[in-house]
């Protein structure tokens, strides 16, 4: 299994995209304006600005939720010198719901919203860079390779998540047709193939396989 957002083109170049589009609008609307805009690529607190802007509140799986979205989504920025009108925060609504808590197989959720990385599989399989993944992850990681969604997708508010219409978030069809044995054969030409403008790349070849002979 690959983490959803892994399926298609790396969201830090389809949103950037989108982001300068965006950006281009103001300023043919609006005129003279200066900035930036970021997508996970500086150390900008993206989650902690979206949840005092009111785009929702953190989740006990410490994932930014939407009461109309969900936690499927992406949060990029522009920091720009243009005056606003700031909203602000809103409610928690996880309420006493503690599914992501008890689905995590490697019990990696912690009170106060916060993560142990060294438990979380996304972390292990994509930020370790170690040549073996930790032994007390064996059986536990319930076949993912790059990423893991088992929190997100146990979470009640992501019913209302909807379907995204962007042609470069969907898979390619030689990555849907691939079997296990097609996975645990896998060469350095086939994830070149398979990944080009991927965010799986960031794991690269040897991690990647790593994960899979680890799993498998």
């Amino acid at each position: 299994q690959l983490a959803k957002y892994a399926y298609g083109e790396d969201y830090h170049f389809v949103i950037r995209d989108k982001l300068n589009e965006f950006f281009y609008l103001l300023q043919q609307q609006i005129g003279a304006v200066e900035g930036r805009s970021f997508v996970d690529s500086a150390p900008v607190l993206d989650r902690a600005w979206a949840r005092k802007s009111g785009l929702g509140w953190i989740g006990k799986n410490s994932m930014l939720i939407n009461k109309h979205s969900g936690s499927d989504f992406f949060i990029a920025e522009l920091i720009i010198d243009l005056a606003l009108e700031p909203d602000g925060p809103i409610k928690d609504y996880c309420g006493t719901c503690t599914k992501c808590i008890d689905s995590c197989p490697t019990d990696a959720i912690l009170p106060q919203r916060k993560i142990d990385s060294n438990k979380c599989i996304s972390y292990v399989t994509i930020e370790l860079k170690d040549e073996n993944l930790p032994k007390e992850f064996k059986g536990k990681m319930q076949n993912w390779m790059f990423g893991c969604d088992i929190c997100q997708d146990v979470c009640p508010w992501n019913r209302f998540g909807k379907q995204n219409t962007e042609k470069r978030f969907q898979p390619r069809l030689n990555l849907l047709e691939m079997t296990k044995e097609h996975w645990e054969e896998l060469g350095q030409e086939d994830f070149s193939a398979l990944f080009s403008k991927s965010a799986v790349k960031r794991t690269k070849f040897v991690g990647l396989k790593r994960n899979i002979d680890f799993i498998k």
